[in-house]
């Protein structure tokens, strides 16, 4: 059974721990974080990576957290209480050909890791890695809880589930977080109350990951939806920027029309960013990116950016500095927390439907709020998607599910049909055979 002796021996296994993103967040908010000290074990295929990031967690915080690069995922998972996958599936060069070998047909993606062709491949490449993952998690360590970061979340966490069923894995996403604090602006502007804490927006969460609605918001005692309408109503055509955050000032900002845009045809919240909600549907989103406000991120800015952190790896390191000790605003850490026993939380959380979301298919992958408690997670039961959204998301289901089997089997045909029942592939037979072919054969896949 899940068991800890005390909270100084808690042990964190973390795969992908090279990682210069989500790792230093952990970093950042284990270092603030007082109820809790161990060790983390970083694993990564790039050991050097890990290694780095060793030097740079143990410069962290006031020593209550020992980390150490390890060259194995048996080392890694030996012993640990909580796993945390963070990886890239591949590397940004395949990123690229995910993203931008599409445009030659006509397809442009803003984000390319979750649907859409670049999403789907990303989902065939990382079902294998994934289920290694699994199998190892399954003989090292059996009784942990597992928080995957990894997209495309629904995939890559229905793989953990279908090699080991035994597993106890929860996906994270921040995605709601934004949205949240769409809704707090909303309440400062329309009521004149100032919101302290995005937290205390309440939501009812449900849908898949980056496809997530909001069909209940509340305020105290005040019922956000009607105000909702009105604000959507007001910002539709201009759009509305996050106090300090313009859209133009960042490719992952976005003004929220395609939100407001959606949110008027099927009235629910859309509890994503606009990027992420643009890549789940046919429509005039993707055309005409600058109109709706939102940026198609290329893979060369996030080239940029992963040779920025490399330089400020390498300044930390020289300056025997630690990860910015201030909180991240990720959630990784309460999450711990509660499972460790230390109080409960409630989050958003991608987990297999057991009926918290009634219609949509059993297993699915789906995100509604969950409670967590001491080895517990226990979904929220969140109602049925609006019919119209509904209708949308089960396209979605299905191509996950197949996409996961598929990656697992390297059954080309069903990929093959995942790939081509895709909203985002417009193109006729042929073409969609020809690019498909391209990219696996550009990946040297299946």
């Amino acid at each position: 059974m899940f068991h800890i002796s005390t909270l100084n021996q808690i042990k964190i296994a973390y795969i992908g721990g090279g990682s210069q993103g989500w790792a230093r967040s952990l970093m950042s908010d284990l270092s603030i974080d007082e109820r809790m000290s161990g060790t983390v074990a970083l694993y990564d295929l790039d050991f050097e990576a890990a290694q780095k990031n060793e030097v740079i967690g143990n410069y962290s915080g006031d020593g209550r957290w020992r980390y150490e690069a390890v060259s194995t995922l048996k080392r890694a998972l030996s012993g640990a209480d909580i796993v945390i996958i963070s990886i890239l599936p591949g590397s940004l060069d395949d990123m690229e050909i995910d993203v931008h070998l599409p445009e030659r047909c006509g397809i442009y993606q803003s984000v390319g890791d979750t649907v859409g062709p670049g999403g789907i491949i990303r989902g065939l490449r990382a079902a294998p890695m994934f289920a290694e993952i699994a199998r190892a998690i399954r003989d090292y360590a059996p009784e942990s809880w597992v928080i995957n970061y990894t997209n495309p979340m629904s995939v890559c966490t229905r793989v953990l589930y279908k090699v080991f069923p035994g597993i106890k894995a929860i996906g994270c996403c921040h995605e709601v977080f934004g949205t949240q604090k769409l809704l707090a602006e909303m309440v400062t502007e329309r009521l004149g109350v100032e919101v302290l804490r995005r937290e205390d927006i309440r939501v009812n969460v449900l849908g898949i990951n980056h496809f997530t609605w909001i069909t209940e918001a509340s305020y105290r005692h005040i019922d956000l939806l009607p105000i909702f309408h009105e604000f959507s109503a007001h910002y539709g055509e201009s759009g509305y920027e996050l106090q300090g955050e313009s859209w133009r000032d960042s490719v992952f900002r976005s003004a929220h029309r395609v939100a407001f845009d959606l949110f008027e045809t099927y009235g629910a919240i859309p509890a994503a960013g606009d990027r992420h909600l643009a890549e789940f549907l046919h429509g005039p989103y993707l055309k005409q990116p600058g109109a709706w406000k939102f940026h198609l991120t290329s893979v060369s800015f996030r080239k940029q950016d992963r040779d920025e952190k490399r330089k400020e790896t390498e300044r930390l390191i020289v300056q025997k500095r630690g990860a910015a000790g201030k909180a991240s605003g990720e959630e990784g850490v309460n999450i711990i927390a509660a499972l460790l026993g230390l109080g409960e939380f409630v989050t958003n959380v991608n987990v297999p439907n057991q009926g918290q979301v009634s219609n949509l298919p059993l297993q699915a992958i789906v995100e509604t709020n969950a409670l967590i408690t001491r080895n517990s997670v226990h979904p929220i039961f969140s109602g049925a998607l609006p019919k119209g959204v509904e209708m949308l998301a089960a396209r979605h289901v299905s191509n996950q599910e197949a996409v996961a089997e598929a990656g697992l089997t390297k059954d080309r045909a069903l990929a093959f049909q995942a790939f081509r029942n895709d909203p985002l592939v417009t193109i006729d037979r042929s073409d969609a055979e020809r690019l498909f072919h391209d990219m696996l054969a550009m990946h040297q896949m299946m």
